[in-house]
């Protein structure tokens, strides 16, 4: 607010024309991602800028599949764990 404002709203509330003060916001925080984001981002820009072609390092995410051998593995265990159910005479584990 202008001052002026600030003194005609004193003059109405009947109190004196403060500052306004907004209230204090909590520290703004960057994900990794998006740090990561902006540094390659600007790699490339200053890459562009010397003449050179920026090298991007992607990281490959890791394959967390199992492998054939240990599912068929797993399988056996289940099939040896259930039938020791059945053969108890259970439905359930």
């Amino acid at each position: 607010m202008a001052a002026a404002q600030q003194a005609r709203w004193a003059k109405i509330k009947g109190a004196e024309a403060t500052a306004a003060h907004p209230a204090k916001r909590g520290k703004r925080r960057l994900s990794a991602a998006g740090r990561a984001a902006i540094i390659a981002a600007t790699k490339a820009k200053w890459a562009g800028v010397k003449g050179e072609t920026p090298t991007p390092k992607v990281a490959k995410k890791k394959d967390r599949r199992s492998s054939l051998a240990v599912r068929a593995k797993l399988a056996a265990a289940a099939r040896a764990r259930w039938a020791r159910v059945m053969a108890e005479g259970k439905t359930t584990l």
